[in-house]
């Protein structure tokens, strides 16, 4: 059977470890739980593929159908028992095992030497600003968590969240500062010198 992990899918999974449930119910779910925030799925059509791909996959069956007054034919989904097993196994590996990920901002890095070093640390200052905003987000949420006597447990994404992005603000300030002192510097001559110095010795 092919595995096709993902953290909608395992999500998905989660949610039916509930019970039965219709795929808007679960949308509607994951945004009134801000899970929006943990998975992708601004395109309306996600969960539906999600689901789909699970079905196929036997994780997950059509229980039945029914209909709302007033409202549209809905398909009721259930775990299958291998899919109650695969949502275990999906979640311990998940946090267990860190996954090979490639973010955006990392491949930028790599290539960072392609803009000259101004226009890298005019671009880095902005991510800064942003980092900085979302912390404040965070900060807010997790405040209004808290006033609300919610657990920690049900939090815990938020913290992790705003752990990482605090590390990555530090970076980024530390990158920034380095740009601006000429710690950090480049340019055509120096690239095409180390182009030349370091060619062929990756074969």
């Amino acid at each position: 059977m092919a595995e096709r992990r993902s953290p909608l899918a395992m999500v998905i999974l989660s949610l039916l470890v509930e019970g039965p449930m219709h795929a808007y119910g679960m949308q509607q779910k994951i945004k009134a739980w801000h899970k929006d925030e943990v998975v992708n799925v601004a395109q309306r059509n996600s969960v539906y593929q999600a689901i789909e791909r699970l079905v196929r996959d036997e994780y997950v069956q059509v229980r039945h159908t029914a209909r709302d007054t007033g409202r549209p034919e809905r398909t009721v989904y259930e775990l299958t028992e291998t899919g109650r097993e695969t949502q275990k196994a999906w979640l311990r590996s998940m946090l267990a095992a860190p996954a090979r990920e490639f973010p955006e901002f990392r491949a930028a890095l790599a290539f960072v030497m392609l803009l000259d070093p101004h226009d890298a640390q005019e671009q880095l200052e902005k991510r800064a600003e942003v980092l900085r905003t979302r912390l404040d987000q965070y900060a807010d949420g997790l405040r209004t968590s808290q006033e609300m006597g919610l657990p920690r447990l049900f939090v815990v994404e938020d913290e992790y969240a705003q752990a990482v992005t605090v590390a990555e603000l530090t970076f980024v300030q530390s990158m920034v500062a380095d740009l601006a002192e000429g710690r950090l510097t480049w340019s055509r001559e120096m690239l095409f010198e180390l182009a030349g110095k370091f060619e062929g010795t990756a074969a």
